[in-house]
């Protein structure tokens, strides 16, 4: 059975695409505020969260690899990108002109693979492609991606299955760590270990640093293909 692991990276839209009633909706915790240094540091929170949200951020990057071969494809977004096309292994990096043709490129590959594996994908990456594609009216080529949370397939997210589904809660045995530390505790090169985070993501966009970005999203998948791996065998029911 065909599994696709991936992993998406965002970024928040200029303000300038929302109006003012919308800015005022987005900002409106920190206006209660009455110290302005307080006030302008929830602010500065705020727009940071902007990118969590699939009304207020964009897809800049999808990496994508086969679970069972490590092959794939990275979409980013990089307009006027220029490649030299000798680029060859394992791994091929696909400039894209704007989101909608990130998107359809990535539903166009998603079609083909009967299952996913991903980490945090159903609380994150999942419910903001889907989002981000029905705004954007590209057409949706699997619709049952976040299906039966208690299940594997289609959908295996790690973060559900490192946490037993939450069974202890926040603070027990089970409670929920991120990407970085499974990696590190499981012996895995976490993919933060060449110094870059999503934190960097809207600076390195604004830098034009698109290449950059896309290198990082592949890490964060083939650090979630070698943790998929350890699960499958050591925790998991899966023969």
């Amino acid at each position: 059975m065909a599994r696709l692991v991936f992993d998406i990276e965002t970024s928040s839209l200029p303000l300038e695409n929302f109006d003012d009633a919308q800015l005022e909706y987005l900002f409106r915790d920190a206006q209660k505020l009455p110290d302005e240094i307080a006030r302008q540091a929830r602010q500065s929170e705020l727009r940071q969260q902007l990118n969590l949200y699939p009304l207020t951020a964009q897809v800049v990057c999808i990496a994508m690899l086969n679970a069972d071969t490590a092959r794939g494809q990275v979409l980013f977004t990089a307009p006027d990108f220029e490649t030299n096309g000798e680029e060859a292994g394992p791994v091929e990096f696909v400039p894209c002109m704007d989101e909608v043709e990130l998107l359809t490129a990535f539903w166009d590959v998603a079609k083909h693979y009967e299952s996913i594996t991903t980490f945090n994908g159903r609380g994150f990456d999942v419910p903001f492609v889907y989002l981000r594609s029905a705004i954007l009216n590209v057409p949706i080529s699997r619709k049952d991606w976040l299906g039966y949370r208690y299940q594997t397939e289609p959908h295996c997210d790690l973060a559900e299955q490192l946490t037993f589904y939450g069974v202890s809660g926040r603070d027990g045995a089970g409670r929920r760590f991120n990407l970085d530390f499974y990696c590190k505790a499981f012996g895995i090169e976490s993919p933060k270990s060449h110094g870059v985070t999503g934190l960097d993501v809207n600076s390195l966009l604004a830098a034009g640093c698109f290449r950059e970005i896309a290198e990082y999203c592949l890490r964060d998948v083939q650090a979630t293909v070698l943790l998929y791996r350890i699960w499958k065998e050591r925790l998991s029911g899966i023969k």
